[in-house]
Formats: C-alpha cells, sequence, structure tokens
C-alpha cells in the first residue's frame, strides 16, 4: 500500500468514524427527547420494537412474532402507535443529515486529493476539459463548444416532497450546528454548548408536525420550493460555478483567453403547469413572474449593497474612465434627489455615488415591479430592463480594469454581473404546461363560432392540419380580439387558455423573452397538436416568439415521435416558425407515463430509440434539436446518477444541448446542501461537456440494438401480463397505501385523474409512491428475469454465445450497463419479506398476484448476477448496500405499523367511526417515516 492510498484509507475511516459518533449522539438527544417529552415506558417500547426488528432481520422467528404482537397491540393505542411513529421517522431525519454532513466532508477530501495530487477530480468540470484536451480537441474547439453549450435544469410542480417548509428550516439548522460541532475550530466547552442547542431544535423538530393540515396552494409551493432553492443556495452558488469554468478552462488551455457564454440557467414549472392542475390561472401565473422578479431584485438590492461597502475607490487614488464619469454625471441630473447630502458625502469616492444610485433605482424597481401589469405606469426612475443595471455595472467594471482594479472585480463584483447575466430580473424562464385535449377543444369552439368548419374535433388528421396552417398564414385576428372587459365571449376553459397566451405575451413585454418561451403539450400525438399551438400562439403575437415543445409520454408516442416531427417539419408554415427561432428545436420526452405503460425495460428502451431517431431527423431537416428528459426521481421515473445517464444516452441526441427536469424530493436532496448542489452541478457540466466532445464508436451496435429490441418485447408482454391482470387494480390498491397518499397534502395538483379504475387512471408519480411504500418496487425492475431468461433460452445452441453477448454489452455499452445498474438499486432497495405482509392486505386473492410478483423478483435476481458477474444485489453500489443493511432494521418497524393501521383503517367496525381521522393521520405519519427511512418517495 503506497502513502496515497493508505492516507486514503485512514481519511475514509476516520469519516466513517465521525458519522458513527454523530449518529450516536443524535441518537442519543433524540432519546432523551422522547423521554422528557413522552416518558420513559414510550422510549423503552421504542427500544423493544427497534431491537426485536434487528433481531427480526438477522432469521430469529421468534423475535418477528414478537415484533408483530407487539406492533398489533400498538395499533390498538393511536397516541403511542404515533408517538413511535415520530420517533423513528425523526430518527431518520436526523440520520439523513448526519450522512449528508458525511458526504460533505467526503467530497471535500476528494477535491483535496485531486488538488495535491495535481489532477481534476473525477466527474468535474476540470474533468471533463482535460478529456476534451486529451481526445484533441483544441482551444478554439472548445471555445466553439461553449458557445453551442446549454444546460436548463427545471424544478417541476410535481408533489414528490413530503417535509414542510418549517421541517426543512429546522433540519437546515440542524444541519449548520452539526457542521459547527465538528469543526476544528471549536473549543470543547462550546461544543457541549452547540449539543445543548442540538437538542432544543430536536425539541422542536418532535413537537411541529411533519405533514400539512392542508393541501398547499400554487404559490404555496412557488415559495417553497420555486424560490426557496434559488434564496437559499442557486442565487449564490451558479456564479461561483461559472468561477469555476473560468479557473479550468486558464488550467488547461493557459495560452487562450475565453469567452464563456450565459449556458447555465434555471427553468420552472411551478405555477406554469396546468396539466391536471385547475389551480394554475392566469393570475396565479403572473403573482408566480412577480414573485420570481421579486426576489432576483431584492438579490441585486443586497449585492449592490455589498459593493457599496466595498468600492472605497478614492479619487487621489486612483483614475476612472471617461466614460464612467461622464454616466455618473448624466445619472446625478436625471434622478430627483431629495437628500443630494447623501451624493456630495461621497464626492471623492466616485463608485460610491454610482452605487447608491443604482441602489435607489433598483429599490424603485421593486416596488414598480409588485403592483399588477394591468396598472402599471411607465416610469423612468427605474431600471426597465436588467440589461440597463447590467449596463452600469459594466461601466464600473471598465473603469475599475482601466486602472488596475482587476482585484477588486473578481471575486464578488463580477459573480454580481454573473448573476445577473444568469437570471435576470425573471430569475427562472417559467415554462407552460397543458394537455393536448384543451387546445383541441378550444380549436373546435373558435372555429365552429366562426364557421369555418361545422365539426372540427370530426376532421381527419390531415384535414385539420390544412385548416389549422391555412388559419395561422391568415393575417386575420383568429378570436376576433377580446371586449373591453378582456373577455373573449367563450366558454371559461376556452376564455383562461386564450388569456394566457396574451399573459406570455405581456410576460415578454414586462419581464424580457426569457421569462416565458416554452410551452409544452402533454400527450402529443400528431402534428395537429403542435399547430393547434402555433394557432393560439399567432392569434396573440406570438408567432416565432415562443417554443413549442412536444411531449411524447407513452411507449406508442415515442415510437411514433420521429415521423411525426418530420412531417411538422415539411409543414411550411411551422418551418417558418422555426426560423424564426433559430431553427432550434425543444423535443420532451417523458419517463414516467412510458415505464407505468410499457415496463422499466421496454419504457428505457423506447426512449433510446426514439432519442437516436428524432436526432436523425432533426439533422435531416436542418434543425438544431435540444432534448428535454423529463425525468423523475425514483428509477421508474427516470431517475438514477444524472452524470452517467447523460452518458449513457445515445451519441448524437445530446451534443452539448439538455434540458432536464429536477423535482420532489430529489430538488431536497440535490440543493439543500451548497457543497452538494455544487457537485450535482459539476458532474452535470461535466456529462453536457464530454457529451458534446468525441463518443464512442461501438462495431457492434446494430447486433446489441437488435438484442434490446427482442428483450424490451419480452420484458413489455410480462409487464403487460401482470399490470393487465383482473385482480390487478384491486391488489395494488388492497396490498398498499395508494388511497391514502393523496391524502398527503404534498401538493396542489390532485393525485388522481378520475376515480381509480384502470391503470391509466392513476399518475405516475403515486404509483411509483406506493410501490416504494410497500417495499416492491416494481416498476424499476419486473419482467427483466423473464426477458433475460426467454431471450436465452429461444435457442438452447446458443444460450452460451448469447449470455456471452449479454456480458460484452454490459461491459461495453453504456446505455446497457447504466440499464442494468439502475435495476441492480432498484432490487436492492427492494424487499421482498416486507412486500409479502403488504400483499397478505390483499386477502386470498392478492397471493396470486404477489406470487407471480416474487418469482419475477428471484428470476431476475438470479439473471441479473449471472448478467453482471456480481455475487449480490447492489455490488455495484457497496456503499448503498451498507447503509440499506443499517436501514432496514429501522424501516421495518415503520411498515409492521403501516400495515396495522391500514388494516384497522379497512376494518368493518372503523370505516365510519369517530377514530378515523386520527388513524389516517397516523398512517400519513407512517408514510413519511418511510419516505425519510428508504430516502425516496416517487
Amino acid at each position: 500500500m503506497n502513502q496515497t492510498t493508505a492516507a486514503s484509507t485512514s481519511n475514509h475511516s476516520a469519516q466513517r468514524q465521525q458519522l458513527r459518533d454523530n449518529v450516536r449522539m443524535l441518537g442519543q438527544l433524540l432519546g432523551q427527547t422522547i423521554v422528557d417529552q413522552e416518558g420513559q415506558s414510550t422510549y423503552e417500547q421504542e427500544e423493544q420494537l427497534r431491537l426485536l426488528a434487528i433481531s427480526a432481520r438477522s432469521g430469529d422467528s421468534s423475535a418477528h412474532e414478537q415484533l408483530t404482537t407487539a406492533i398489533g397491540e400498538l395499533a390498538n393505542n393511536l397516541p403511542v402507535a404515533s408517538a413511535n411513529l415520530k420517533a423513528f421517522s425523526t430518527y431518520f431525519q436526523l440520520v439523513n443529515l448526519a450522512e449528508e454532513h458525511e458526504r460533505v466532508t467526503v467530497l471535500r477530501e476528494r477535491a483535496n486529493q485531486a488538488f495535491r495530487a495535481g489532477k481534476p477530480m473525477d466527474e468535474t468540470i476540470a474533468a471533463a476539459l482535460t478529456t476534451l484536451k486529451r481526445e484533441g480537441h483544441s482551444a478554439e474547439e472548445v471555445q466553439n463548444i461553449l458557445d453551442q453549450l446549454v444546460i436548463t435544469p427545471v424544478f417541476t410542480a410535481h408533489p414528490t416532497e413530503c417535509k414542510r417548509r418549517t421541517i426543512r428550516q429546522i433540519l437546515k439548522h440542524v444541519s449548520e450546528l452539526l457542521q459547527l460541532h465538528d469543526s476544528n475550530d471549536v473549543l470543547d466547552h462550546d461544543r457541549a454548548e452547540i449539543q445543548r442547542r442540538l437538542h432544543d431544535h430536536i425539541v422542536l423538530l418532535w413537537q411541529s408536525d411533519e405533514t400539512r393540515d392542508r393541501r398547499p396552494t400554487v404559490l404555496d409551493e412557488v415559495r417553497n420550493t420555486g424560490l426557496y432553492f434559488f434564496e437559499n443556495t442557486l442565487l449564490d452558488l451558479i456564479p461561483r460555478v461559472y468561477e469555476e469554468l473560468d479557473r479550468a478552462l486558464q488550467a488547461v488551455f493557459p495560452d487562450h483567453t475565453f469567452q464563456i457564454p450565459t449556458f447555465l440557467s434555471y427553468g420552472s414549472w411551478i405555477g406554469g403547469d396546468r396539466d391536471g392542475n385547475p389551480f394554475v390561472t392566469t393570475d396565479v401565473t403572473e403573482a408566480t413572474l412577480r414573485a420570481h422578479q421579486t426576489l432576483a431584485l431584492e438579490y441585486y438590492l443586497k449585492q449592490t449593497h455589498a459593493l457599496y461597502e466595498l468600492l472605497s475607490v478614492a479619487k487621489t487614488r486612483n483614475g476612472f474612465t471617461k466614460a464612467f464619469l461622464e454616466n455618473l454625471e448624466e445619472t446625478k441630473q436625471q434622478e430627483h434627489l431629495d437628500d443630494q447630502d447623501t451624493i456630495d458625502r461621497f464626492s471623492s469616492e466616485p463608485y460610491r455615488q454610482k452605487l447608491i444610485l443604482m441602489y435607489r433605482r433598483l429599490k424603485r424597481t421593486l416596488i414598480w415591479s409588485q403592483s399588477p401589469w394591468n396598472l402599471r405606469q411607465h416610469n423612468d426612475q427605474i431600471y426597465q430592463n436588467c440589461e440597463a443595471f447590467l449596463n452600469d455595472l459594466y461601466l464600473i467594471r471598465d473603469s475599475l480594469l482601466a486602472n488596475k482594479g482587476e482585484a477588486l472585480v473578481s471575486g464578488q463584483f463580477s459573480r454580481l454581473i454573473r448573476a445577473a447575466e444568469v437570471f435576470g430580473f425573471h430569475l427562472a424562464t417559467l415554462d407552460v404546461r397543458q394537455h393536448a385535449r384543451h387546445h383541441r377543444s378550444v380549436a373546435k369552439e373558435v372555429f365552429e363560432f366562426n364557421e369555418s368548419v361545422d365539426d372540427y374535433s370530426s376532421l381527419s388528421e390531415s384535414e385539420r392540419v390544412d385548416l389549422l396552417a391555412k388559419e395561422i398564414a391568415s393575417p386575420r385576428p383568429w378570436t376576433g380580439g377580446h371586449n373591453s372587459d378582456g373577455e373573449f365571449g367563450f366558454s371559461e376553459s376556452t376564455n383562461q387558455l386564450l388569456t394566457l397566451f396574451r399573459l406570455i405575451a405581456s410576460a415578454q413585454q414586462h419581464h424580457g423573452a426569457e421569462s416565458m418561451k416554452t410551452y409544452i403539450i402533454s400527450m402529443t400525438q400528431d402534428v395537429s397538436d403542435l399547430l393547434e399551438v402555433l394557432l393560439l400562439a399567432d392569434d396573440a403575437g406570438l408567432f416565432g416568439k415562443i417554443d413549442i415543445v412536444p411531449l411524447f409520454e407513452t411507449v406508442a408516442d415515442l415510437k411514433a415521435a420521429p415521423e411525426v416531427m418530420g412531417r411538422l417539419f415539411e409543414t411550411p408554415v411551422y418551418a417558418k416558425h422555426l426560423k424564426a427561432r433559430g431553427n432550434q428545436q425543444q423535443i420532451m420526452i417523458g419517463y414516467s407515463d412510458s415505464n407505468k405503460d410499457g415496463g422499466y425495460f421496454q419504457a428505457n428502451w423506447m426512449l433510446f430509440q426514439a432519442q437516436r431517431n428524432l436526432a436523425t431527423m432533426c439533422q435531416e431537416h436542418g434543425i438544431d434539436m435540444m432534448l428535454f428528459h423529463g425525468r423523475g426521481g425514483s428509477l421508474g421515473r427516470g431517475g438514477g446518477p444524472t452524470n452517467r445517464a447523460i452518458l449513457a444516452q445515445p451519441p448524437e441526441s445530446v451534443k452539448g444541448r439538455i434540458r432536464i427536469t429536477e423535482q420532489g424530493e430529489v430538488v431536497s436532496s440535490r440543493y439543500s446542501h451548497p457543497e452538494i448542489a455544487r457537485r450535482h452541478l459539476q458532474q452535470l457540466i461535466h456529462a453536457v461537456l464530454c457529451s458534446a466532445g468525441d463518443r464512442p464508436h461501438y462495431d457492434q451496435i446494430a447486433v446489441w440494438s437488435a438484442t434490446m429490441d427482442e428483450l424490451s418485447e419480452l420484458a413489455y408482454q410480462k409487464y403487460r401480463s401482470l399490470v393487465e391482470r383482473d385482480d390487478f387494480i384491486e391488489f395494488f390498491q388492497h396490498a398498499s397505501p395508494i388511497d391514502q397518499i393523496g391524502n398527503l397534502n404534498i401538493g396542489s395538483r390532485p393525485s388522481h385523474r378520475r376515480a381509480t379504475k384502470t391503470l391509466d387512471d392513476l399518475r405516475a408519480i403515486p404509483w411509483v409512491f406506493a410501490w416504494t411504500q410497500s417495499r416492491t418496487n416494481v416498476p424499476s425492475w419486473y419482467g427483466v428475469g423473464s426477458a433475460l431468461q426467454q431471450w436465452l433460452e429461444a435457442d438452447g445452441s446458443q444460450r452460451e454465445e448469447r449470455q456471452e453477448r449479454l456480458k460484452q454489452m454490459y461491459a461495453k455499452w453504456p446505455f446497457f450497463r447504466t440499464l442494468l445498474g439502475n435495476v441492480h438499486l432498484g432490487m436492492g432497495r427492494a424487499d421482498m419479506l416486507i412486500a409479502r405482509e403488504y400483499a397478505m392486505l390483499a386477502g386470498e386473492a392478492g397471493q396470486a398476484v404477489f406470487s407471480d410478483i416474487e418469482a419475477e423478483y428471484t428470476k431476475s435476481k438470479s439473471y441479473l448476477l449471472t448478467i453482471t458477474d456480481k455475487e449480490q444485489l447492489l455490488d455495484t453500489e457497496p456503499w448503498l448496500k451498507e447503509s440499506i443493511r443499517l436501514r432496514n432494521p429501522y424501516v421495518d418497524p415503520l411498515s409492521f405499523i403501516q400495515i396495522e393501521l391500514l388494516k384497522k383503517l379497512r376494518s368493518e367496525e372503523t370505516v365510519d367511526s369517530d377514530n378515523q381521522p386520527d388513524l389516517l393521520t397516523a398512517i400519513l405519519q407512517s408514510i413519511n417515516g418511510i419516505a425519510a427511512g428508504l430516502q425516496t418517495v416517487g
């Protein structure tokens, strides 16, 4: 063992010991809290359940019996059951913080090791640039890559975050105290005081409700997610990420000066996603945009004041550019100064004079921006747009650079400029999404009102396309305009949609073109779906001013997508619109519904094929494609390590341009801590930069693709044989808490489309969430085993050859390796012992369904381990394997309590009892606790 390896091993051991020490300390503080708040007996009962669960996990059958008996008795005393649920769920929240703290420590140590070794850390910006240089790319070629680079993470409104903002804030304070506790600079007696403060916050955590007592409004979601992570992490972090790119470029290409464009920015659906959410109205969307602008302006005010404190540069010590001084005098003359003395006081410090004037203008801009658009009047004493604010910053920057002020420009000043360039006055691009059927309904109503056609819905696709293209090309207003009251004279739903497009036009006028520029069409199936939206946009004066984005979601739609886009590009009126957009087309692909529709193997293969074929179609028509990946947090909805997922995409699909959704608990886990957010963005940029470089070529890709065609079809058949069973929906509803998940109040959007009668009635998020709670994880692995078995045994004489081909695919093809790696994760997190207990809730009928699931699990595990040459599940991710092993005995009591409470809730005696609300509350507690324990929702 060399010195570096020995040091690394020693550091790892120290970090693991620190984690164990922190978990022990937090556990003791929680135990003290339980005793103080609930009494010694409750604490002893919780400890008994924990010890019995550990023994049961080790194979002690008598411990399992004692555990189920104890929990059965516990379910009859809801206050005590609730206290135990609170104990376990609070424990996991604290352990999650300790693990997060360890992760930050590990990241810092790995960064230090890389720095000392004189090489970039893996999966960082510097590593990507080093790779590009090693591939032979010149500095000029790298500059061209940067000029084309687009990376846009998009926060969605999908409700998968269980924790209230109140709980998040308490945990944030605990995290900060934990970091301070482990600092080497803290004296021992101060550390004891920190532990006392930690105990105070754990008491507060205990006495605070984990679940919301009402469903959040859309504007609650805007504040709690859409703004929270910008304010607490991103506004400060993003400029620093750009700085890291600048430093890495200088290090890798020291003889070249680079211009770094604004390539990394953020989008949001929160307040703009109307698909399935009746509470997202035009008023809500306008309020969202104002909230975005308010946060951005408040940030600039704070930073401008900080620059005022910094830039005490005096005339007696330094020069100033003529352009700056002339602008300063002009600005002073334009201002209506009521306290000239304040400005005169800094007559020898011109930068401070300018910054005072900028601060005042920003303040007036903030006040002006908070009024409704229809009440605003022109005001020449404000910043009309962010470009005007940036021009003032550029004047100061250029003056400093011309007068030996390079050191003053770098750091704080340059970060404010970069923040304004990235976030503007709009903070994040607000996307709009709506289901295709709504546009069709509006088109039908307006066309029939105009007497253009008797029954629009009865037209064939080609007839619809011809009619829509003709109307878009016509100079006459399609809707005839609205009346003096702002109404159009149609039905309420049609008026709302027509008003929405006028709102987009107003947003671009008041907040800039970047504020709203993307319109997504859910369940896109044909050309007319896009032309209907183009007609609505044209009617509002938005032709060529917004990106119209098809969202292909089901397996059938993914297969048809390339042909649909080809016909769209050949439609002259749409080609004219695209030309105005720079011949750039966003195309969104959905991971959630495709998985629910076709199962894990087929959905992932169809997504891969769709990307490859869409890239080819766009290239044939001279269109620059940007894929928008609708990935969720869980494996069943496209989750998994982002870096690997991007590099596993078809080589021709990403090419340095990507939009990608971030949602629910994934947003919280990635952006709550600045260091973890920084690592996530480093990995994201690394993958996208590498995707723009030399992508690998595989001689066997045709054979591998044919193999995947067969495997995905076999897996699809097995998956559909499960979900199409007559008794499947009944089993799913009884063997999981799916109906209770809808009561969690985790989002403003309804959790069901309608009463659940078929698979299509279920939204993808609660679908995956429920499987996660029951520890079955069907969406992330089911059908894999049968597919591998049937394909391998299709020709007995070629079994060994076929098995070797699969092993080769796993070793050499990133797509297949990532696919099976994620199956490892999904199956490793599943637990058939616990899942069987949930299946028993469905009675005898449920046993047949579960027997199928369990047999498929066993088969999938066997074939997966064979193909990947592993002995056990999660040998691919040993850290996760160990984490799950340690967590399971603490999650098990939560699962058993939830099962008993579900039995009680569904029993005839309690269906109409006064106890039912308390039972439901306890079940929701258990759902939160299991989500915290498994570190995933759905």
